[in-house]
């Protein structure tokens, strides 16, 4: 069998606007594009590096040519596994790999992964950090959208949530800190999201200081976002989490990202699947491990000015299976 041959592009995808975090601001997502070419059967994986686990769209490309040789010794995805370390780089070329083995055998991704066949998921809305006037106005906007998860920072919180629940009275809430919070006014806030009727709370400290998490009552389920990346983070965050956040990216790949959700369920853990700000490419992978979920933030097509074509289809808050010809 010839070895499939490998290619690799850098893309820039305009937000619509501006997102906006506890850490900063972008204008853009700067995604990093896989490719395996292989008896006319083009495969394709996509993964958005994130700088705060050291990534760069240059170095997640330059980590992906640098398995060129690999690949045409025969480098397989579960050889992959191995290869590299999780993160954004090996999620490209995992889920091109996935890709690859789907149009070879003639057939879908999920009849190859043996998993039933995914079913349309309703998504959060993210509203980006703002002022409370403009997260209000935003998620007003987005009425019949019945979960939003909203960008946090400390300061002004309050005010933020409180708007919120006036805008969308009846709307579920996820608040994600994005490790924002401080240990000090952590109790106060967990007093916020209870008034506003919260149901789960995002990495709210620092990866460093999550330990604290153990020694306070949690009133609200807690989310490990930063803290978990593969299934082997898992077991050590069960004491002080409720629930863990799967995102291809952090994992490096479906294959990871299906071991941490059965390594989460095996923990007691709650499982929640997102997403970088990335396009349609790197959601369709993401719509495997999501199902069965208790919530889904697969929004991230939403929040671009375009996204590619074809595309991931939402009918507002659903999220429908991708078709074939934008991945597996």
């Amino acid at each position: 069998m010839v070895a499939p041959r490998l290619s690799s592009r850098i893309e820039r995808w305009p937000i619509a606007g501006e997102f906006r975090i506890s850490r900063g601001a972008k204008t853009e997502a700067v995604v990093v594009v896989a490719e395996l070419l292989e008896g006319g059967l083009l495969a394709r994986g996509e993964c958005m590096p994130y700088a705060r686990y050291g990534e760069t769209p240059e170095g997640a490309q330059a980590a992906i040519e640098a398995m060129r040789g690999d690949i045409a010794n025969g480098l397989s995805r579960q050889k992959l596994q191995t290869a590299m370390p999780p993160g954004a780089a090996r999620n490209a070329l995992d889920c091109a790999f996935w890709d690859l083995a789907a149009k070879q055998k003639g057939q879908r991704i999920w009849q190859v992964a043996n998993l039933a066949p995914p079913r349309p998921l309703t998504t959060a809305y993210t509203l980006s950090l703002d002022t409370p006037e403009a997260m209000a106005a935003k998620a007003a906007s987005r009425v019949d959208y019945p979960l939003f998860k909203l960008k946090l920072a400390g300061d002004g919180d309050r005010e933020r949530l409180m708007a919120i629940r006036r805008a969308v009275p009846s709307a579920r809430l996820i608040v994600d800190a994005n490790e924002g919070f401080r240990t000090e006014t952590l109790p106060e806030l967990f007093d916020i999201c209870l008034t506003a009727g919260v149901e789960l709370i995002e990495q709210p400290l620092r990866q460093d200081d999550d330990g604290w998490l153990t020694l306070a009552p949690r009133p609200i389920p807690i989310c490990a976002d930063e803290s978990a990346h593969c299934a082997g983070d898992i077991a050590a965050l069960a004491d002080r989490y409720d629930a863990v956040n799967i995102k291809l990216d952090k994992a490096g790949g479906l294959t990871e990202a299906l071991a941490m959700k059965a390594a989460a369920r095996a923990a007691g853990m709650k499982v929640m699947v997102g997403c970088m700000i990335a396009t349609s490419l790197s959601i369709a992978p993401a719509m495997l491990a999501a199902q069965g979920a208790d919530w889904v933030d697969l929004d991230a097509p939403l929040l671009l000015a375009k996204d590619r074509v074809p595309g991931i289809v939402y009918h507002g808050a659903r999220v429908q299976p991708p078709e074939p010809a934008l991945w597996g």
